[in-house]
Order: structure tokens, then sequence, then C-alpha cells
């Protein structure tokens, strides 16, 4: 390849996220190389949880029906003491906000098949395996293309692509964050753990959901992942031996409380250690996700402990709320500005889930200083007092703060529905029953719940947004319920589905559009196919 060749984004990492990000810039007309040093997937399970949220992104990008298929909803989060009472129960719904269940159970190497399937039937997408990146250089004031340097698998000859813009999906060991001058903060959580993946016939006691345990001495975690697939964490030092007869009776000790082993001299074929792997589960934020045209997605950019399993969750919501705003700058001419919105709105987003996690593994089972044991009687008399769990399992993924692009109402009471996502309910269209998502595409949407006015309209039209009246999409109820609690007539989505702004209940117009609208003006237009809005019915 000669220095020239360009492409309009470069991708570095072909894992889930970085495989997401090129199909989400797909459905936005926007091209994408992705380099990865593998060539093949991952083939042992890491990431094992998903959320209703992911689960939607997971719709966007034309997987979700296969994924539902290996998929298994759990039925949510108990904090168990030593002697595995139950402390807590968050219990998490098998139908959420977003329209799925709130917990999901998978195996990581399953959902990055689905995903790499769906990128090679992607034409805007291309692959290149067997790749290792060896550096990435812009000019200074970061406005110029950057090149991306690499070599293939067993040559030493460096080779060249230019990108308009550069994603780096490269993990904790990221060289796009250090090419970018990116420094890890500390957010005080560093735990050796041993992580085991097992496949067994024998009965498993288990409530299908996770079990957190709260012990000084010996915490740990469990959860089912499949019909016949386990795992269990244990923070163990590096040097325990779980193999061998010792090491097997030492491993049968520690699943006791919830399968029933034979003693070593009796192991038997029916309980098989897919792997077992020793990690660090540290907390970590980069100092800064953007420098010019290069950015950090995933855990090149944050790293949480898995205590509440959202990880990976993370790394899919930064390319959710990333792509649509790089593709509008790329594709439509608009203003670079609108790019730093991605770090203000996803890194306060990440830092609240990591000290979430944090919280959970410090107060309930990790912590080996003095102060351990408060903690955990603290947080379990907090998790007693009525609606704080029910609170804490909501509140996973909250509001996005208040931005360019989450217009909040001075003097408004509460939060209102900006920086919350829209919900998804069933709708029928045209007598055919689907998902809300697919009558609202990629584009801008105007959801209103009466007729729209002449300020709305023009809203709608300069952003090439249907406008959808909720009666005409005939759900149950929900999307009216959902604009009248938020005491508004009509919201403003984005791409990603948060809600952008509101007319106030009465109000008429939007109070201030100006104030996004600069960001999100466009030199140009796409042909890009989108819904038309729906005609009211004319039946009651």
């Amino acid at each position: 390849m000669s220095a020239t060749a360009r492409r309009p984004v470069v991708i570095v990492g072909a894992g889930p996220v970085g495989v997401t990000a090129a199909l989400l810039l797909a459905r936005h007309g926007v091209p994408s190389l992705l380099l990865e040093r593998h060539r093949d997937v991952y083939p042992l399970p890491r990431a094992v949880v998903v959320d209703d949220e992911v689960r939607r992104i997971l719709h966007s990008v034309g997987v979700q029906e296969e994924f539902a298929a290996l998929a298994r909803p759990a039925r949510g989060l108990r904090l168990l003491d030593a002697r595995h009472r139950v402390i807590a129960e968050f219990t998490r719904s098998r139908h959420g906000h977003h329209g799925y269940p709130q917990t999901s159970m998978f195996d990581q190497p399953d959902l990055e098949r689905l995903l790499r399937a769906a990128l090679a039937r992607s034409p805007e997408c291309e692959l290149w395996d067997g790749v290792e990146v060896v550096s990435v250089s812009q000019d200074t004031d970061g406005t110029a293309p950057v090149l991306v340097t690499f070599r293939r698998e067993g040559s030493d000859e460096d080779e060249h692509v230019w990108a308009d813009a550069v994603l780096g999906c490269d993990g904790a060991g990221s060289l796009t964050r250090d090419a970018i001058g990116a420094v890890w903060e500390d957010l005080h959580f560093e735990e050796s753990w041993r992580v085991i993946d097992v496949r067994t016939s024998r009965p498993v006691r288990t409530w299908e959901g996770v079990d957190q345990i709260c012990c000084p001495t010996r915490p740990a975690t469990f959860m089912r992942l499949g019909e016949d697939r386990y795992r269990w964490e244990f923070r163990l030092p590096a040097d325990v031996d779980l193999d061998g007869p010792d090491g097997r009776e030492r491993l049968r000790e520690l699943v006791a409380p919830w399968v029933d082993l034979p003693s070593a001299a009796a192991w038997s074929d029916d309980f098989e250690v897919i792997r077992q792997a020793q990690y660090t589960f540290r907390a970590r934020l980069a100092d800064r996700w953007r420098r010019g045209r290069v950015f950090l997605l995933g855990d090149a950019a944050h790293l949480t402990p898995p205590f509440i399993g959202q990880g990976l969750c993370a790394g899919l919501r930064d390319a959710r709320n990333l792509t649509w705003k790089l593709a509008r700058v790329l594709r439509q001419g608009a203003d670079d500005g609108l790019l730093d919105t991605y770090e203000r709105e996803r890194k306060p987003h990440a830092r609240y889930v990591i000290r979430l996690a944090v919280a959970i593994g410090w107060a309930m089972t990790g912590g080996q200083d003095r102060g351990a044991a408060l903690r955990r009687a603290v947080v379990g008399a907090a998790c007693r007092v009525p609606g704080v769990t029910k609170t804490v399992s909501r509140d996973l993924s909250p509001a996005l703060t208040a931005g360019p692009l989450v217009r909040r109402r001075p003097g408004f009471i509460g939060r209102g529905l900006t920086g919350t996502f829209c919900p998804q309910p069933w709708v029928t269209v045209d007598g055919r029953r689907t998902r809300l998502d697919d009558v609202l595409g990629d584009s801008f949407a105007l959801l209103t719940a009466v007729p729209p006015t002449p300020q709305m309209t023009a809203v709608a039209t300069a952003l090439d947004a249907p406008t959808i009246h909720v009666d005409d999409l005939n759900d149950d109820g929900t999307l009216a319920a959902w604009l009248a609690r938020g005491r508004a007539d009509a919201a403003l989505l984005r791409p990603d589905r948060v809600v952008m702004d509101t007319v106030p209940a009465g109000a008429g117009h939007f109070p201030d559009p100006t104030a996004w609208a600069s960001l999100l003006h466009t030199a140009r237009r796409t042909t890009d196919a989108r819904p038309v809005p729906l005609p009211r019915s004319t039946t009651p």
C-alpha cells in the first residue's frame, strides 16, 4: 500500500467495540477500515453481561435477533454474606426501558462472531487482520488527516494509511492512548482475581442471577452463562494453584456452596474447567479521550471492575455516542465542535459507572483495610431501606449531564426528559408490529403528542427529522405516558435515541433551539433514505 492511500475512518482494534463502531458508521454511510492484530476472534470468554441499552445498540447494527437466540436473561444481582444469606437483591426486569431484558448473560466469542458476520455483510466495512499498528500521528493542531502506520504479520515493512478520523478501540494497553498523550487517572481500586469458566452437567444451585459474596476473606462472584455454562470469580493470589490433585481439591472447596463435586481422587469429566485466568481488576479513566481527529473508546478510555457488569456496556455506549456525530461531521460538514460533546457526555457517565462498581467491590466484597467491615455494614443497612435497591438498579445508566446537546431548563424541577433515552415499546405501523427504532431509523426524530406547530416543523425539517405523532404508533400507551411524566408535548430525539430537547407542555415550541443549532448545522445534505412522517390516523 502506498503512503497516499486514504480512508474516512480507521479503527484500531476489531473487538466488539471496534466492530460495533464500524457497523454504526456504516448505518450512516461512512466507510471504515479496521486493523486487528489477531487473525480470528479470541476464543475464550471475557465479558459475559450486557444490559437492555446495549441490546438496543445490537439491534441497531442488525444482530439482535441472533443475539437473543444465544443470550440468557438474568434475574439480577444478589449480595450475600459469608454464610450465603441474602443481604440485598437488585432485581432486573425481562422487559426494560429499551425493550429488552435488563440483564442478559452470554459468551463474548459468540457475540463477536455475530458482529464479524455482520461486518462481512457490510460493503462499507473492511477488516484487515494479522496487522499490528505501530504508530498513530497527526499535526499538532489536529486539523490535518491522521497517519496510521502498521505492519502485516510476518513482515518488517512499514505500511501507511491516511484517515480523516481514527478510533482507538485497542484495549487497556492502547497505543492510540499513548499517541494522543493521554494518561490514566487512578480511581483507587486494584485487586487480583481468578476467573474460572466451567461447563458441567451436574446440578448447580443457582437463582438464575448473579451472586456477589460479601466476605472479607473469600469474596466471590457466581453466575450462570448458558444451559451448562457457569462462571466463578474468586479473589485469589496469582500463586494459588487450582490444577493437579491438590488444586482440584481446593477448587472443589471453593465451588462447594453451589455444586457438589467428588473428591479430587474421584474427579470426573462432568465438571470441565474451560479456562481459568488471573486478572487484575482496576478502576481507571483516561484524562483525555480526544486529540484532533483521534478518539479513544472502550478499555482504551476507561477500565472498571466487573462487579456490576458494565465494562463492555460502557464501550458500546462510547461507540453509539460518537459515531453519529462523526458521521455528521464527515459526511455533512457539521462543525468540528460537535465532536467535543463525545468526551463531555461520555466521560462523566463512565466515571459514575466505575465509581458504582468500585463501591460494590470495596464496600461489599473487597477491601482488606480496617474500614472494610464498617463499609459492608453501612451498605448492607442502606440496602435494607425501602426503595434503595430499586433506585440503584434503575440508575446503572444515569442521564447524560447537561451540555450543548442536552438542554436543561433553568428552574425546571427534576431532570425532565433531556439527557435520558426514549423508551422503546412495540408499535404497530401499517398493520405490522415492530420495534420503535425500526420506525425512527438512524436520523433525528420528533415524537409529539400534539399537532406540530410551525416552529416544531421547522426544527424537524432543518434536521431531516421525521415528525411522528405518538397516537399513530399504536403502542401500549408507553410513549404518551412518558411525555406526560416529563411534562412535555414533544421530544426531539438524537440518532442515539437520547432526548436532546423538549417542547414543554402547552408551550408550542422549543424554547431555545439556537443553543444546539450551530453545532448541528450541516453544509451539505445526504441522500440517505429516511422514514417519512406518518399520517395522522383518521380512525378512533
